[in-house]
């Protein structure tokens, strides 16, 4: 019997599935084996019944929701019609990637677990829930779960045991093979091109929107930035309504770019073309051919905190022994809480190391690049206008993250520090987006009233449901905005009192910081216990959270527990009973980021 061909499928929202499964890969091209690794939309579901070996690898996103490249992958294999031991002839594992602190922990790896095992397939080992909060982070999972995996699989295929492996410290053969061209007579054009014939804009044809203007909406002496930034659609075919995402890819520093380039000694001005060494498609989003400043400036991501894969691969190019010992333990199951130290407890980008390690850098071939790197992953913000209000327009509330740590620079954030640098003022700028459903949905009824509450950036989304119901005649509309200081961060004071005045909003505010003891949304929410409890019991009103993921839901809900208990007379154990009711129903949403 011929050895089996392994094949990694993974469902990856923000990246990290996707570098565990380029870690199995190399794990079994070390073990001489025959692997592909694919996101699981990018496979044809229906050839499962004939694979013999699969590992899946799979995040959790939102309310338990897989990530958007599985999507297809998730329907088909729900469906009803499928045959019980469809999947008889398959071997396969399936690892979760999650986060123990949202309630839904590692739900999709723990649903297609129990479907495999349904459809008939083997299951070499217990499902791995792998969880970000570990204080070693998900690897105190995978790493165990690894070693069993390749027990099982040698243990299955013995003939496979029988190769020599690979070293740990021999390169791998990259990915690609970059082509640089010598001698081109014109110029590649990276720019963004505005296509006659538009189709509905998407992660593969993202719409260049024009930039009309970026406002710092905080006070000058404020602690935080806060944008609130404009962008003309006209054209574009987009629709969206009240809890909808604008997405968009951010680009690296100019700073950065010019560092990175004389670190590895590139030419930004310098052309190549991309050719795949084994069966990968080149990624869609490079031109071919391409400029050394476009694939730096707008998609290996430099700027974020490497994973633990990064330093795999760089100790192998290290030549210096102080640096290639330093990589190896870096690397190692026994360095990871060393390598937190380093690198995830400040915050220390991926650029910052290459600059630590100068040797192994100057060794480094640019046809790794694309191995080391990952690309930069699209950031989704909650849309702040509504289309009846601000006919093709399109707006977003943006805090700029910048924060302190022992590194001698701030920690900022890729994306809101590039969008708050953009400056139309300075000659057009365009910024290619597109729009995804949120999992906000307001009622459709006329007399259904709503309650919001949004502190801080989380009022976005409510303001383009306020826009949105207030054009379609419906009134009953509470909000409950928090933030620190009524001068300083009270965003869209000016439209919230029009609402009010006109009738169409009650409007109550918590600001932090304006007396002696805090207050916080949650107060404000205990405080209006009879109004709400006659709005939620006897008009049927929908709840709804967003913002921040630290204390504040818990708080809000804790709070609304209170106030059934107070007003409706009710138990503990009931007034959760009754939360639990209205997030099955959809009356109680929440939406909150971390």
């Amino acid at each position: 019997m011929s050895n089996p061909a392994l094949l990694v499928l993974y469902g990856s929202q923000t990246g990290t599935a996707q570098d565990t499964a380029q870690r199995i890969m190399r794990q079994a091209q070390r073990r001489r084996m025959q692997v592909q690794v694919l996101p699981l939309d990018s496979y044809n579901v229906a050839n499962l019944i004939s694979e013999s070996l699969v590992v899946f690898v799979c995040a959790t996103t939102g309310q338990g929701d897989p990530p958007d490249n599985m999507k297809n992958f998730w329907r088909f294999l729900f469906r009803k019609s499928l045959p019980a031991g469809s999947l008889g002839r398959l071997d396969c594992a399936v690892l979760g990637l999650g986060d123990s602190s949202y309630p839904k922990f590692n739900f999709v790896a723990k649903k297609l677990h129990k479907r495999l095992l349904q459809l008939g397939a083997s299951v070499l080992l217990p499902v791995g829930l792998a969880d970000d909060q570990h204080d070693l982070g998900s690897d105190a999972v995978i790493d165990p779960w690894l070693t069993s995996l390749w027990e099982k699989v040698f243990a299955l295929h013995p003939s496979l045991a029988e190769a020599t492996p690979l070293r740990e410290d021999e390169p791998l053969p990259p990915t690609y093979a970059f082509h640089f061209l010598d001698d081109v007579k014109e110029k590649t054009d990276n720019r963004i091109r505005i296509p006659m014939e538009q189709p509905v804009p998407s992660q593969s044809h993202p719409f260049p929107a024009r930039l009309v203007s970026n406002k710092r909406v905080t006070e000058l002496s404020h602690f935080q930035d806060v944008r609130h930034i404009e962008f003309d659609i006209t054209g574009s075919n987009i629709e969206f309504a009240a809890g909808d995402v604008v997405v968009m890819y951010p680009c690296n520093s100019l700073e950065d770019v010019e560092q990175f380039c004389q670190l590895l000694r590139l030419d930004p001005d310098a052309q190549f073309t991309l050719r795949p060494t084994n069966n990968t498609a080149v990624p869609a989003r490079l031109p071919q051919p391409c400029t050394v400043r476009h694939l730096v400036e707008s998609f290996l991501d430099m700027a974020a905190v490497p994973r633990r894969s990064f330093f795999e691969l760089l100790s192998t190019f290290a030549t210096n022994e102080l640096e290639r010992e330093k990589l190896a333990e870096f690397s190692s199951a026994a360095g990871q809480d060393e390598l937190h130290s380093y690198c995830n407890r400040p915050r220390r980008t991926a650029l910052e190391v290459l600059a630590d390690f100068p040797h192994t850098t100057a060794e480094l071939k640019a046809d790794y690049l694309l191995d080391l790197f990952p690309e930069i992953q699209p950031r989704s913000f909650s849309i702040a206008s509504s289309l009846q209000a601000h006919p093709n327009r399109l707006q977003i509330l943006v805090a700029v993250v910048q924060y302190k740590t022992k590194m001698y620079k701030p920690r900022r954030g890729l994306c809101s520090t590039w969008l708050a640098s953009l400056d139309p003022a300075q000659g057009e700028v365009y910024v290619p987006l597109w729009v995804k459903k949120g999992t906000l949905k307001f009622p459709k009824e006329k007399d259904t009233p709503v309650i919001m509450v949004g502190p801080g950036t989380g009022v976005a989304p409510f303001r383009t449901a306020l826009q949105e119901r207030i054009a379609e005649g419906k009134t009953a509309n509470v909000l409950f905005f928090g933030c620190r200081s009524e001068s300083k961060d009270f965003y869209f004071k000016s439209e919230w009192e029009e609402m009010m005045k006109a009738g169409h909003l009650v409007l109550f505010t918590a600001f932090s910081r304006d007396q002696e003891e805090k207050v916080y949304v949650q107060h404000r929410v205990r405080e209006s216990a009879e109004l709400l409890w006659d709005l939620v019991a006897k008009k049927s009103a929908c709840f709804y959270i967003a913002g921040n993921a630290k204390q504040m839901p818990a708080s809000v809900c804790d709070a609304l527990k209170e106030v059934f208990q107070q007003e409706g007379g009710v138990s503990a154990e009931e007034a959760e009973q009754m939360l639990v009711a209205m997030e099955r129903t959809g009356r109680f949403q929440s939406e909150t980021w971390s």
